[in-house]
């Protein structure tokens, strides 16, 4: 299905890269398809989680900078580059902005443009075999790519986010979890159980609650000063008030059961 593949159950839906032959690099169709399946999310308010995974090897070697050495372009070099770039930065924001949060599953390479989806992530769960590799600067390049430079210093802090783009470090799955770039180790070959038993969790949240929460997050690393992200949470917090998901959340802490929302 032009490099990913879908699963959904129970409210899931699960996206993985899917060219196992080439690391899941990442090439124009497959950069399509992802942004066709973000920008129905949003109208889907049957999927509650998504989780983003690889299949085989790895999760993701980056831009396929070669190309399908068959498909005919008259594009130049540069342009077609530029294009790819930009429609690959195009699933990072989207990644941001769907209301459903994201939990990736990660093992084996996690490089270049990976990088930046696996960190637009919302959590990020990997095995021990996962390795972040940002090489960009002994490339000739600038890490500046697809929104690395906007997330990376928001998640480590900017003198951390110096050092590993400057020095062109790679992090093992160790590292990566004490710098707070991954949420949680699991066993090897156990990402996308521990993904998929994280979404679980998840989804016995309060939809409203959990999506106006990532939205409120992302809105506080852009909002120039505390009032304004208060103004937005009073907005947010009032109509939760005349939701049945309050309701039946406050009366089963009442009766210390479980809630059962129902997106009501």
């Amino acid at each position: 299905m032009d490099g990913i593949r879908l699963d959904r159950r129970d409210g899931v839906l699960t996206i993985a890269l899917s060219r196992p032959e080439r690391l899941n690099a990442v090439d124009g169709a497959l950069t399509e398809r992802m942004l066709d399946v973000l920008n129905e999310l949003p109208r889907d308010p049957s999927t509650r989680v998504v989780v983003l995974t690889g299949d085989g090897r790895g999760f993701c070697s980056g831009m396929d900078i070669q190309g399908d050495p068959g498909q005919e372009t008259k594009e130049g070099r540069v342009q077609r580059l530029y294009r790819g770039i930009a429609r690959g930065g195009e699933v990072t924001a989207r990644l941001r902005e769907i209301p459903q949060p994201v939990i990736a599953a990660l093992h084996g390479p996690v490089a270049g443009m990976g990088v930046s989806w696996a960190l637009a992530c919302d959590l990020r769960v990997a095995d021990p075999t996962t390795r972040f590799v940002v090489p960009f600067v002994n490339l000739g390049l600038s890490a500046g790519d697809c929104g690395l430079s906007w997330l990376l210093p928001r998640l480590v802090g900017p003198a951390k986010a110096a050092e590993i783009t400057y020095r062109a470090q790679r992090l093992d799955a160790a590292r990566a979890e004490a710098l707070g770039l991954v949420t949680e180790v699991c066993a090897e070959g156990g990402d996308l159980d521990a993904a998929q038993a994280l979404a679980d969790e998840l989804l016995a949240t309060s939809p409203y609650g959990l999506s106006r929460t990532k939205e409120l997050l992302n809105m506080s690393l852009d909002v120039p000063g505390l009032r304004q992200q208060i103004a937005a949470e009073t907005g947010v917090q009032a109509l939760a008030f005349f939701t049945e998901d309050l309701a039946e959340g406050m009366t089963a802490t009442m009766q210390k059961r479980p809630p059962r929302f129902r997106n009501r």
